[in-house]
């Protein structure tokens, strides 16, 4: 058994690193020994505008996009936020400015899910870019983490298609990885079917290594990595920017 999923996390890794354009992605999942939980966040660019980006981590442990040449910013809406965020031991991450949504329903009592309801795809036509989100939260000992998608229904705007997998154990050594796109194209193509088996190792600079390589050399533009000690709640973060 474990052989069989060893195989089909590394053959995911080959997967990704043949596709041109899988766009923004998360990952999470358990480190090896068990002891942490980990959640990694990448974003690519084929615009000028898209590729204008870099993360910036803040003294709080939060993580915003920002300009790397506020000159040359045409179009900040979907390109710069926060994509991870974390409060009284709710760690979330996601693609766009939905983390803002979750992060406050967490607050005020709401959930993953009903933040998300409120929600859907980007409005970025013809593309619909799915908004995909992720979180990893200790007050809630039903669950490891969570994985969201919302996406139209075929690149077109009469239906929002809500998908969220609920993660109830992790598996040490494994994550799931969701994207936002399936692959490069004109419109770009939805993720299809469910986040897959992607392997995770004990250090994070070594998680870091394997998901940027993976990566599109010429689309790629930045990589997070963030660790949280499954007992004490404590964290770790790694940033890398291309530029």
């Amino acid at each position: 058994m474990t052989t069989t999923r060893a195989a089909q996390a590394d053959q995911y890794i080959n997967a990704l690193s043949s596709n041109a354009y899988p766009g923004r992605g998360i990952v999470i999942g358990a480190t090896p020994d068990g002891t942490r939980l980990v959640q990694v966040y990448w974003i690519m660019g084929r615009s000028e505008n898209s590729r204008n980006r870099v993360f910036i981590q803040e003294d709080n442990g939060f993580v915003r996009t920002e300009a790397k040449d506020p000159a040359k910013l045409t179009d900040p809406s979907l390109i710069i936020y926060y994509p991870v965020r974390h409060a009284n031991g709710a760690h979330i991450v996601t693609n766009g400015d939905q983390t803002d949504t979750i992060y406050d329903a967490l607050q005020s009592g709401g959930s993953f899910e009903s933040a998300l309801a409120t929600r859907t795809y980007e409005p970025d036509a013809p593309n619909f870019t799915p908004r995909i989100s992720g979180l990893v939260d200790h007050k809630d000992g039903q669950f490891a983490y969570k994985l969201s998608i919302l996406k139209s229904n075929g690149n077109v705007e009469d239906q929002t298609l809500r998908h969220t997998y609920t993660y109830e154990k992790a598996i040490p050594g494994y994550g799931h990885c969701i994207h936002t796109y399936q692959g490069d194209g004109n419109p770009l193509p939805s993720f299809q079917g469910e986040p897959a088996l992607v392997p995770l190792t004990n250090n994070i600079r070594e998680i870091a290594d394997l998901y940027w390589k993976a990566l599109n050399d010429e689309n790629k533009i930045s990589l997070l990595v963030k660790t949280i000690d499954i007992e004490s709640g404590a964290t770790e973060l790694l940033v890398v920017n291309k530029d």
